[in-house]
């Protein structure tokens, strides 16, 4: 491999910064989507600097457009009178399609839209979002029993292939 295919190869790889990590715990994901964030320089700067968070962020449809609430990129350390607000209201691109797949989901009773993941993807910063219903306590319980059986039987047959 030459370096300009090295560098490529860079370019296009995807950088995660943020992840929700409770969402697949809490939710049952239907359908994920990409969509593309409408930004402010200093949020990419900060953002490429690796610091941003998902815990508390959610999506809101509203008159037709997608909007990426509560998600917290910190002000870019940098930056001068120009910074943005952390904790601001971020419009997400999106097809007309998917939007309106998106919200006849929402429509239905106990969906929500919650993101994933946040990184870029050759340098353009993205989010995945999902289409979610809630998870009762039992479902929690019994994911998190399964992926305890699924681990034991994994150490089990590892176990005895050593010998």
């Amino acid at each position: 491999m030459t370096a300009a295919q090295k560098a490529k190869a860079e370019a296009d790889a995807v950088k995660v910064i943020a992840r929700n990590k409770k969402a697949r715990h809490d939710y049952h994901i239907e359908d994920t989507y990409e969509a593309g964030l409408a930004l402010m320089g200093t949020e990419v700067k900060a953002l490429r600097m690796g610091r941003a968070s998902l815990n508390e962020a959610w999506v809101e449809l509203w008159r037709g457009e997608a909007w990426l609430q509560g998600a917290m990129i910190p002000e870019y350390l940098n930056g001068s009178w120009t910074n943005h607000t952390p904790k601001r209201k971020r419009k997400l691109l999106l097809h007309k399609r998917e939007l309106a797949k998106l919200a006849r989901g929402v429509a239905a009773k106990g969906y929500t839209v919650i993101p994933l993941e946040l990184y870029f993807v050759r340098g353009r910063a993205k989010v995945q979002i999902a289409l979610a219903h809630g998870k009762h306590e039992w479902d929690k319980r019994q994911a998190l029993k399964e992926a305890q059986d699924k681990r034991e039987t994994a150490r089990a047959l590892a176990e005895r292939n050593r010998r």
